[in-house]
């Protein structure tokens, strides 16, 4: 695993360098007030969101390692992270409006809190506990993923600043978000092998797996006074108390717009297709890499190390398409892109059912997060050109529908792991033929 990772830290340090994003010249050119304004936004912003997201990505190499370490079988960590996915879900899809109305610096603050609660269950070895520790966790994870985009949104837009600056602004969102996933799967590696996991009491653990979630425990305690002290409060674009109220009721309506636009246009379904069954399998990956390399290892895989290079994997993916011609359509990216995502996919699932190569998995696991780095700016664009904008909130929230479905039940099914990838393999290249479907009217996606 080291040895893969030198290699692969040169080329993602070389991609990531191509594709960094630069402040546009023109918009450098304006008042030195100005300058100096964006500037300590600019701070402002990443330092917090660098804290915030650097806690979320130090739970994520040893979740399974923590729950399969305390004795749970796989049926039943499965049930917690259906109940994490639950949560997360659910909440996403008014959480936007209740942050809209009761301010997104303070719902910030809340998903410092919430966060720091569940990494503190995960002392517990108390099937209840852990439970809850998921419940909050997936409303923190909603929070974290709506909530901070929110605010520098609004407080860009409350300063005056250009729109151009607001794309550079994303562009250092994404960029910082993968460089704390690398830097968070080395020291939650670190952390996790520094002293072994020990019983304080009958139910309280310590050291070990539980590690990495004190460390990132010290991040969330950290960006919550640093939130409070340089961040401003924002709200939506009204904020009397029923708003927050207006929002929720918003949902239904919202939800019928996008079966309308389901009904209207073939390729608004079909591509909702193609993004249940890629995102699904993707989900499916996150629960199942860590059993599928524990059992083809005689000794404990380093998680942290594996996750940092899974994360320089889907950097590496996503600078390649940001590296593309602009003239090259998405659509024609996106179904090579799922086809090589069932083909990494179904070398793992053919491993798993003949040689259990740990070399063959870890490798098909590598192709097929440079195809996740890849796949989220490709069908993003993908997205925008097919799904009409009136209805856009309504039909993504279709989209969870069949998501949801699949994923509760390829995890709750209790497959075996050579089952799983080879239902994930095949629920790619359904991805692949709906996407080819819609790229055969080229002229109606904005070619």
């Amino acid at each position: 695993y080291t040895g893969t990772s030198v290699p692969l830290l040169a080329a993602t340090g070389f991609l990531a360098w191509q594709t960094r994003p630069t402040a546009p010249t023109a918009d450098v050119k304006q008042s030195d007030t100005n300058i100096r304004g964006f500037r300590t936004f600019e701070f402002q912003y990443l330092l917090v969101w660098f804290l915030a997201i650097t806690a979320d990505w130090l739970q994520g190499p040893y979740v399974y390692e923590l729950y399969a370490s305390y004795g749970w079988s796989k049926a039943e960590i499965a049930q917690l992270f259906v109940a994490g996915f639950a949560s997360s879900m659910i909440t996403g899809t008014f959480i936007g409006s209740v942050a809209d109305a009761w301010g997104r610096k303070f719902c910030a603050i809340l998903y410092c809190i919430l966060y720091a609660l569940a990494c503190l269950t995960k002392h517990v070895n108390v099937y209840g506990v852990l439970m809850i520790g998921r419940l909050l966790g997936g409303a923190a994870t909603s929070l974290l993923f709506s909530t901070f985009e929110c605010w520098m949104v609004g407080e860009h837009k409350r300063c005056g600043f250009p729109d151009h600056l607001l794309r550079y602004m994303f562009g250092l969102m994404f960029f910082v978000q993968y460089l704390a996933a690398i830097g968070a799967g080395w020291l939650a590696q670190f952390a996790a092998s520094s002293m072994p996991l020990m019983q304080f009491t009958d139910s309280i653990w310590y050291g070990g797996s539980t590690t990495p979630f004190d460390l990132s425990l010290v991040f969330l305690l950290t960006a919550a006074p640093t939130i409070h002290f340089l961040w401003q409060e924002n709200y939506g674009e009204q904020t009397d108390s029923s708003e927050g109220v207006a929002g929720l009721s918003q949902i239904g309506v919202s939800f019928q717009a996008g079966c309308h636009a389901l009904a209207s246009d073939w390729r608004v379904p079909l591509l909702g297709l193609a993004v249940a069954a890629f995102e699904s399998s993707m989900y499916v990956f996150v629960f199942n890499w860590t059993p599928a390399l524990d059992s083809c290892s005689s000794t404990t895989p380093p998680h942290g190390l594996i996750f940092s290079a899974f994360m320089m994997a889907c950097m590496c993916g996503s600078s390649v398409f940001n590296l593309l011609d602009e003239s090259i359509s998405p659509i024609k990216v996106l179904w090579p892109v799922c086809l090589a995502a069932a083909l990494s996919l179904g070398a793992v699932a053919a491993s798993l059912f003949t040689t259990y190569s740990e070399a063959t998995i870890f490798f098909g696991f590598l192709a097929f997060e440079a195809c996740v780095g890849a796949y989220f700016p490709c069908v993003s664009t993908v997205k925008s050109q097919i799904v009409p904008e009136e209805a856009r909130a309504g039909v993504y929230n279709v989209y969870r529908v069949p998501l949801n479905l699949c994923v509760v039940l390829l995890l709750l099914g209790d497959l075996e792991l050579k089952t799983s990838f080879a239902i994930c393999s095949t629920l790619l290249l359904t991805s692949v033929i709906a996407i080819a479907l819609i790229g055969a009217q080229p002229r109606r996606i904005g070619q």
